[in-house]
């Protein structure tokens, strides 16, 4: 079997009933990895694709709200970014300052302008649902890939937490 649509085309299911989609896309001078992903075709509502859609279309919107959100966490000493953020400091040390793209002053601010968004993960199946409907990935070093932020939203694109990969 297979969905249709107009963003997406063809969504063919493999042997198990689940789909999969998969582009690169063009955010500034990133290249992110976007996937669709479903284990089964049947839970798919064609609102979910266009919900996807929207969000791959909206990507640096999204990317800003992302950003929004790890930025409120910084008051949390306890925060996921905070850790994330003192792990990034204490493993790089001077070599930090060589992966921002920014310096203002403020290290904490300046490493989340600096993180590359690496991948978009959408769980078209979560459409509606309470588990998070896309995930976004970002690292401040793109080869360090298990020191990596991620931010879950929820199908109206609303960041519903910011956790590390640990």
């Amino acid at each position: 079997m297979a969905i249709e649509h107009d963003y997406f085309g063809l969504l063919e299911s493999g042997p198990d009933g689940s789909i999969f989609w998969s582009e690169t896309i063009e955010l500034g001078d990133q290249a992110v990895s976007v996937d669709l992903t479903a284990p089964d075709e049947d839970d798919v509502a064609p609102a979910a694709l266009d919900v996807a859609a929207a969000m791959i279309t909206s990507l640096e919107s999204v990317d800003r709200s992302a950003r929004s959100a790890m930025l409120s966490e910084l008051d949390d000493r306890t925060s996921e970014v905070i850790e994330y953020i003192l792990q990034q400091q204490e493993e790089l040390g001077d070599d930090l300052e060589d992966l921002l793209v920014d310096i203002s002053g403020d290290t904490h601010v300046d490493i989340i302008r600096s993180l590359r968004l690496m991948s978009m993960t959408i769980l078209a199946d979560e459409h509606g649902g309470t588990d998070p409907f896309a995930v976004l990935e970002y690292a401040l070093d793109p080869d360090a890939t298990d020191d990596v932020l991620l931010v879950n939203l929820n199908t109206d694109g609303d960041v519903q937490s910011v956790t590390s990969a640990d």
